[in-house]
């Protein structure tokens, strides 16, 4: 089971890096921009731990998405301690510019199901990832 998960993410992530690659974007850069379209002003360390990659993986996208004005840093207005990563307009508006293509992809993911079925299998699939929440390791 666990090999023909890890196969269906390389599936998707292969999906999305051929779609986004004439934007010279990577997967795991569009998936960490949309954790911040979901959580924004997250730390470096969150964003990393959001979007499944290291801390220095994370340090190293975050200045090449910054250096493309997608994401700006800024001081936590409740602990001036802390620095956030927002998304910038620019980054909202290529998010909205993929959003589509992405849905196609969920789409042929999904095909061949039914409407109940693909709830099933949402459902399961996040019961799966709660199983293993409970235990992470350290």
């Amino acid at each position: 089971m666990l090999y023909v998960i890890k196969q269906l993410e390389l599936a998707i992530r292969a999906h999305l890096d051929d779609i986004l690659r004439p934007e010279g974007m990577t997967a795991l850069q569009y998936t960490a921009l949309t954790v911040l379209e979901r959580h924004p002003d997250l730390t470096s360390a969150q964003l990393a731990r959001n979007s499944f990659v290291t801390n220095q993986s994370m340090a190293d996208m975050i200045t090449v998405l910054e250096a493309r004005g997608l994401i700006e840093r800024h001081r936590d207005p409740s602990d001036r301690r802390r620095l956030v990563i927002a998304l910038t307009a620019a980054g909202r508006r290529l998010l909205r510019k993929y959003r589509d293509k992405v849905a196609a992809i969920e789409t042929l993911m999904l095909s061949g199901l039914d409407g109940g079925q693909a709830r099933q299998l949402r459902e399961n699939i996040l019961l799966c990832r709660a199983n293993l929440a409970v235990h992470e390791p350290r």
